[in-house]
């Protein structure tokens, strides 16, 4: 009889859903199109890109109100980044097959403040022999912050300062390389590194879902 007296327990929240675009999701998988790799990998530094990939973790960065970054990570230390200035695929502007190249761990805050000032940021790149020449006017690294999802329910964020360099390879084709500076805090403590990836477009046709 007094129950409307009782306070009512308030509604656990929900965690937000991973980002879902082009039908690439969290737990997805793709392919990608044998020919296109046996034609472009041989200008590329990336070697043995599987043809088959599982989507693991997917991560977000919103840029202003609009834009995001959706990033799409899968079983071959790589992922799918895909930028989109709204919510649907009429929005999406650049999709590229990113691999991680190299992580360097920094140890000190003083390590981490040299990177940012020094090292990000430079004319071109210097990698395997290629030079890779800076795509954006920054002076300093484009400082943003990554919402991840994985498989296991956790979400997490890193702190990001990047900066895109690209060449030519030939026959209108580009390979780019971003240089990241990566600060996550895991309790109480900062992890730092330098992680360098590299990557080519992708046109609708290069892959196809298959999960």
């Amino acid at each position: 009889m007094f129950d409307w007296f009782k306070k009512k327990k308030a509604p656990e929240a929900q965690p937000d859903p991973s980002p879902e675009i082009m039908g690439l999701r969290l737990g997805g998988a793709f392919e990608l199109d044998d020919l296109k790799l046996k034609l472009i990998e041989p200008q590329l530094i990336i070697e043995g890109a599987s043809r088959t990939q599982l989507i693991k973790a997917v991560g977000e960065v919103r840029l202003d109100a609009q834009t995001r970054l959706l990033r799409y990570y899968t079983d071959d230390d790589g992922f799918i980044q895909v930028l989109t200035h709204g919510d649907s695929e009429a929005d999406i502007s650049e999709v590229k097959l990113y691999y991680f190249y190299e992580s360097r761990p920094i140890d000190s805050p003083s390590q981490w403040q040299s990177m940012l000032d020094n090292q990000i940021v430079q004319s071109h790149w210097e990698l395997e022999g290629h030079c890779f020449d800076k795509v954006w006017e920054n002076t300093r690294p484009v400082a943003m912050t990554e919402k991840t999802w994985l498989e296991n329910g956790t979400v997490s964020e890193t702190d990001q300062f990047v900066m895109v360099y690209e060449r030519d390879t030939g026959d209108g084709q580009f390979e780019s390389l971003m240089v990241a500076g990566e600060e996550k805090i895991y309790r109480n403590q900062a992890e730092r590194c330098l992680a360098l990836s590299t990557g080519f477009d992708l046109s609708p046709t290069d892959f196809r879902l298959i999960g």
